[in-house]
């Protein structure tokens, strides 16, 4: 039944039949589930292979495995940007239970234990991921260095920054895997939750051209992520962002920008820089083709 159900969603989406589909790939941000931030992105290329980044929170799980199995139960990349729950929780439930999908490759940069040991209330559940992907026995490739270039049909895939394991300022954050992905249509900067020591290192150590995009994934859903300059720096047109309602307004019940979060400052910044094209989680499920 669920499967039928994202079938049909799928269907009204104008994402199927492949035999309609162009070259390169089509992109999903998927909407949260619960109250919590969370960023989940599913691929698909034009062959139908699948790939996933991150996946959400584990009330993220039973919605991710419907729209997983309307495309096959077939994972081949799934890319983990770093050990937070809201990024890893569904994958740790879907490695627990796999309830039919199978996944051929996970891809992430390992923490180190002085990394993970500077917040003990979110090392608990990093090792739970982590001792889950042990058990799975699936292949996992360990990413230690950027530069790696891989291609999934007529998805093109770039890793422009991997874990920096002496960093233990905002370490967690700051060992976000950062991707670079195109065709001939588009390019996506996917930046995780990218903080802004590593955001200052990614100006400093990639060509301008291969941060410059299309679409950029607003990084640790729109707050408190890369500094103002590097939006500043960096070309792009247009932004999603894996970003609740609460979160994008900061408010948790007091009005508007009544909150701790620093959202409607960075909204401000792509207000000055002239970007109009927002893609947000809390609007529903986003397509990008």
């Amino acid at each position: 039944m669920l499967r039928k159900l994202f079938l049909s969603l799928l269907l009204a989406a104008g994402c199927l039949p492949l035999s309609a589909a162009r070259p390169g790939f089509t992109l999903w941000q998927l909407p949260p589930q619960g109250p919590s931030q969370m960023n989940s992105y599913v691929i698909r290329t034009d062959a139908g292979r699948v790939a996933v980044i991150d996946g959400g929170t584990a009330a993220d799980a039973p919605y991710l495995r419907g729209f997983l199995a309307a495309l096959g139960n077939r994972v081949e990349w799934w890319f983990v940007t770093h050990p937070h729950v809201d990024h890893m929780g569904a994958l740790t439930e879907i490695l627990r239970s796999p309830g039919g999908i199978e996944i051929g490759t996970v891809w992430q940069s390992p923490m180190s234990d002085a990394q993970l040991d500077t917040d003990l209330n979110r090392r608990k559940p990093a090792d739970a991921y982590l001792e889950a992907l042990a058990a799975s026995g699936l292949h996992v490739e360990n990413l230690t260095e950027p530069g790696r270039e891989m291609r999934l049909d007529g998805l093109h895939l770039k890793v422009l920054q991997v874990n920096d394991t002496a960093t233990l300022v905002n370490a967690y954050n700051n060992a976000s895997i950062v991707l670079r992905l195109w065709d001939k249509r588009k390019s996506l900067l996917m930046l995780g939750d990218t903080g802004e020591e590593s955001g200052d290192r990614l100006l400093r150590s990639v060509p301008r051209e291969e941060l410059d995009c299309d679409y950029i994934q607003m990084a640790h859903h729109g707050q408190m992520g890369v500094r103002e300059e590097f939006y500043r720096t960096v070309r792009f047109r247009a932004c999603l962002w894996p970003t609740p309602l609460w979160v994008w307004n900061n408010d948790v019940g007091e009005g508007y920008d009544t909150a701790w979060m620093k959202t409607p400052e960075t909204r401000r910044w792509m207000d000055e820089k002239g970007i109009t094209e927002h893609h947000c989680a809390w609007q529903g499920l986003v397509k990008i083709e």
